[in-house]
């Protein structure tokens, strides 16, 4: 559950959240809605973060109401257990959801998204949404598509998202600096 409120020196979001803050520490990063933030104050049921101008512009956080749930998760230390694709915590831009349709005890989404983001995407990549590492089925001209089974759905908010909800996009990091060093190449 989240709570935003603005100030003569930006804007704080507080978030409920007791499991992800067992043993937080002031300074600590900590994804919400797959946005890195900083801990700058918490107590035993919420940690409160700062949400800098360009954060506002490119995820969906400035949007949320009082009481929405979101998604948390705590940085990876780095003897940790490597066990999915990378994920920073570094929002590219926001998606929208086009259409939801059950297949089975699965959920397929359609999200469209700028052309900009699109071209890192490639059916059976990787791609989070709103902090979810989510393998992609196809890239369409303006859209993606993806598949949430019935375990996932259960664990993120995604799943009870409606069309029309604007996702936080996080594109694969590898595409964009194999990207950037090809052009730099060219201009070799």
């Amino acid at each position: 559950m989240v709570t935003l409120a603005e100030a003569h020196d930006g804007t704080t979001m507080t978030i409920e959240g007791t499991k992800v803050i067992e043993d937080v520490r002031l300074g600590d990063s900590i994804a919400v809605n797959g946005t890195c933030l900083t801990v700058t104050e918490f107590d035993a049921q919420t940690f409160k973060v700062g949400l800098a101008p360009e954060t506002l512009r490119r995820t969906s956080l400035g949007v949320l109401n009082p009481g929405d749930q979101v998604n948390l998760e705590r940085s990876m230390p780095a003897n940790g257990r490597f066990g999915g694709h990378v994920v920073q915590g570094h929002v590219d831009t926001t998606g929208r959801i086009r259409h939801r349709v059950k297949d089975g005890d699965s959920l397929v989404l359609t999200i469209e998204l700028d052309s900009e983001y699109l071209k890192y995407l490639v059916p059976k990549g990787y791609v989070a949404i709103d902090g979810t590492s989510l393998t992609v089925i196809d890239v369409l001209e303006d859209a993606f598509t993806l598949m949430l089974i019935a375990y996932t759905q259960e664990h993120v908010t995604l799943a009870d998202q409606p069309v029309g909800y604007r996702p936080n996009i996080e594109v694969d990091i590898f595409g964009k600096y194999i990207e950037r060093l090809m052009r730099a190449e060219e201009r070799a």
